[in-house]
């Protein structure tokens, strides 16, 4: 049904991706191609993750490059919804038609991330992501999901706070943070437990709920950053609590937590190995990790 609509406007391709990667494939294909304007990606961020990549494979051209129109498909669909696209697909694809009607649109920042891996001779490729990245804590979060999905489980936000408490109770290192954040111009910030990365707000969803670890992040600027130095279980009930009652307003705030807004680059550098992730992506074990926020990256259709 909603190929058909959006066929009813437009001269469509539809493309069902067969394998991890696909999506990517097929936003490169896109970049490449003379002939499309636009890439339509129905599915949940890890595909409109992907596609991205794809479409954005040689650097970021708005003005060349095709656009990006997103229709929800996903269990949080966080990009769709930080673009103010309703969540439900069949009113995100309505209002999809009205703004290609009307020929709106808007170009958004993204961020982009490259550095050395777990080991001294694997470089971590370059990749963008859109709404947020995170190395430590979170990143191991996202971790477990993906094997509770693997054997089966659907994701849904039950199994993610399932998978919060698994992993505080086996974190070993949420009292004496590895990971220290770098930046130009500015004394390094040490010890920090989890590093947290937006790109634009709100960080994520629980159900219907938004939460906001840096409420100032926007596609309009560079990154922000929500460092924590401490994950005791006071500090944890602390934190959860605010981000439970976190608002445009006011994020997660205390002696050990700190908050960084509109970066075009830094570094983080750990210690030792921990988990990355980009837009609920695990990517493995990393040690340092720079990221940079390219204004003006990728046409999106609102």
């Amino acid at each position: 049904m909603l190929i058909h609509a959006l066929a009813s406007e437009m001269k469509l391709e539809a493309v069902t991706t067969e394998y991890r990667g696909h999506a990517r494939d097929l936003g490169r294909q896109a970049a490449e191609s003379d002939d499309i304007d636009l890439v339509v990606a129905l599915g949940g961020d890890g595909t409109v993750n992907e596609v991205v990549n794809g479409l954005l494979h040689a650097g970021p051209d708005p003005d060349r490059l095709p656009g990006l129109a997103v229709v929800p498909g996903g269990s949080t669909n966080v990009f769709a919804r930080a673009l103010g696209l309703p969540n439900d697909p069949v009113e995100a694809t309505g209002a999809l038609l009205d703004a290609l009607r009307d020929g709106t649109e808007r170009v958004v920042g993204l961020g982009l991330t490259s550095g050395p891996a777990g080991t001294e001779d694997e470089a971590v490729p370059s990749r963008w992501f859109t709404f947020n990245a995170g190395l430590g804590f979170d990143a191991g979060v996202v971790g477990r999901v993906e094997q509770q999905r693997e054997r089966g489980k659907k994701s849904t936000h039950s199994l993610y706070v399932r998978q919060v408490i698994r992993q505080f109770l086996g974190e070993p290192n949420r009292r004496h943070g590895t990971i220290t954040l770098e930046r130009p111009g500015a004394d390094p910030i040490e010890d920090l437990v989890v590093a947290i990365v937006s790109n634009t707000s709100p960080w994520t969803y629980l159900g219907n709920r938004p939460m906001y670890t840096s409420p100032k992040a926007s596609f309009d600027t560079g990154i922000d950053v929500l460092g924590l130095s401490r994950l005791s279980t006071a500090a944890v009930a602390r934190y959860g609590t605010q981000l439970l009652t976190s608002s445009p307003e006011r994020g997660p705030q205390g002696k050990h937590a700190t908050s960084v807004h509109d970066l075009d680059q830094f570094t983080l550098h750990s210690k030792v190995p921990l988990p990355l992730q980009m837009d609920g992506d695990h990517l493995g074990l990393r040690t340092s990790v720079t990221f940079t926020g390219v204004r003006r990256a990728l046409r999106v259709i609102v």
